[in-house]
């Protein structure tokens, strides 16, 4: 079961890039560009972690963290803020935040401090695992089980299916595909990425009735 992360930061394009690095590493993740409305998902969903920038349009995000503190939401907090003097990050642990990142910042070192967090305080939180359906893969492990049966892929196809399974909602092309799973897209051809898909769901569906991979003609491969 993967973690879920609320990401309240007011600059659009850093949490769009937050929410994608986040969710290619399996998390679910619901972002915000203010905290209008963060402390009804916060009361009403499952949330395991929250990032948490300081300089925000309404209140100022320790100030929003110690008012949860206060109100007895003691879900874990990480502080990503341009607020980076000593008194601010000393400010930003008193009001309730378990960890602290300055920007600019490193964002596998984000990565990192995320996991190495959850791992503390997530009992069901497994590192590295993602699911679809009844596919799960256990990226630690480099297994894949489906229906709860082990079946046995190369690294390649491993990849692959992750890489539709943290894109579960997108239309993946050929050109992102060879970037993204082969790590070259100008060394290969597309016909490379067919061949690849239609091997990978003849060891998943090998009776042809799941239906996990569906091509867009014209564009390229999405899960159905």
């Amino acid at each position: 079961m993967s973690a879920k992360i609320v990401v309240v930061e007011d600059e659009e394009d850093l949490l769009e890039l937050l929410e994608y690095n986040l969710e290619k590493e399996g998390f679910e993740v619901i972002g915000f560009l203010n905290t209008k409305t963060v402390t009804q998902i916060l009361e009403e969903e499952d949330i395991d972690l929250l990032i948490m920038d300081r300089n925000l349009p309404g209140v100022e995000g320790s100030e929003f963290v110690a008012t949860l503190r206060e109100d007895g939401i003691l879900i874990p907090v990480i502080y990503l803020s341009a607020k980076n003097r000593d008194s601010d990050i000393e400010e930003g642990f008193l009001s309730g935040g378990d960890d602290y990142l300055s920007k600019p910042f490193n964002m596998k070192e984000l990565l990192m401090r995320v996991k190495a967090l959850l791992r503390r305080t997530t009992k069901h939180y497994n590192e590295g695992r993602v699911a679809y359906r009844d596919l799960v893969l256990d990226k630690g492990k480099r297994e894949l089980r489906v229906d709860s049966k082990m079946v046995e892929i190369t690294k390649l196809e491993f990849n692959l299916l992750y890489e539709f399974i943290v894109n579960k909602n997108a239309v993946l092309d050929r050109d992102y595909l060879l970037t993204n799973v082969w790590g070259d897209g100008d060394m290969y051809q597309y016909k490379t990425v067919n061949v690849a898909i239609n091997r990978l769901k003849e060891k998943i569906d090998p009776k042809k009735t799941k239906d996990y991979i569906e091509t867009v003609r014209g564009i390229g491969y999405k899960l159905c």
